[in-house]
């Protein structure tokens, strides 16, 4: 099994991170690459249609919004993993900022383990490239 394990620090409290990037459904708000979001059943499944064409679904697993954080699976989609479980979790550094830690463990699909770990860094990248000038760095 594959994993990949990022993270990123931003100066802004944690709680008002957590608003923009806390809700299942807030990819659309701050990762470049998803044009849209909808949700199913009751609020566990995203359908996130990406830039470009393609689309992923993906289910809620667990939220707690105490402790700023979120499990979610793939359900579908091109990217090039199966078994696919990854954690998003917005952390107090200390000193009023925040670290953000996006983690995964997946089992490569249709690729080679090299390709399919760097194809999901580089959606992590992405996601906090586009936090980091949403916030001005």
């Amino acid at each position: 099994m594959a994993k990949v394990s990022m993270q990123a620090e931003f100066p802004v409290s944690p709680d008002e991170l957590w608003k923009l990037i806390g809700k299942f459904n807030a990819l659309p708000d701050w990762h470049p690459a998803i044009q849209s979001s909808a949700l199913e059943d009751n609020g566990r499944i995203r359908r996130l249609r990406l830039f470009g064409g393609g689309e992923i679904v993906e289910r809620l697993e667990q939220i707690e919004d105490g402790d700023r954080l979120y499990r979610y699976s793939i359900l579908s989609g091109p990217l090039p993993v199966a078994n696919y479980t990854a954690t998003l979790r917005v952390r107090d550094d200390g000193k009023g900022r925040s670290l953000v830690e996006w983690s995964s463990e997946f089992d490569p699909k249709g690729a080679v383990e090299v390709d399919a770990v760097n194809t999901v860094k580089d959606v992590y990248t992405a996601g906090f490239e586009s936090l980091r000038k949403m916030f001005g760095l």
